[in-house]
């Protein structure tokens, strides 16, 4: 038995709003509740409703960049930069830029639906 796993076929998550998720592990990839690693792509122009996640998550933008609006604060991160957001945290996501915005996400425990409060 290996004591690793190399992921060859990420989860896609359907989306409907153009952003591109791959979740490599986590819940809906291999039912791991503790952590979840996501490769994303946010195209220009999106934007997701202001959110309280209860999970603690990290982004790295790996090209363009990110906007985040944490508790009334605008953060802008550009390529090479990272940022973590503390759980229970009033936060908002978005890309009002030109480009695309590439990037990871790592959520702990796991992304989920149940563990995000939208508003």
């Amino acid at each position: 038995m290996k004591n690793y796993t190399v992921q060859n076929s990420p989860f896609v998550v359907p989306t409907t709003d153009g952003k591109t998720i791959k979740e490599h592990f986590g819940l809906a990839t291999d039912g791991n509740s503790q952590l979840s690693i996501a490769h994303m792509t946010a195209p220009p122009g999106w934007s997701e409703p202001f959110q309280t996640p209860e999970f603690d998550e990290y982004t790295f933008i790996i090209k363009g960049q990110k906007q985040f609006i944490i508790e009334n604060e605008v953060v802008i991160l550009k390529a090479g930069q990272s940022i973590k957001i503390n759980k229970n945290v009033r936060v908002q996501y978005s890309n009002p830029f030109t480009e695309p915005c590439e990037y990871l996400a790592i959520c702990l425990p796991a992304f989920s639906m149940d563990l995000v409060n939208r508003e």
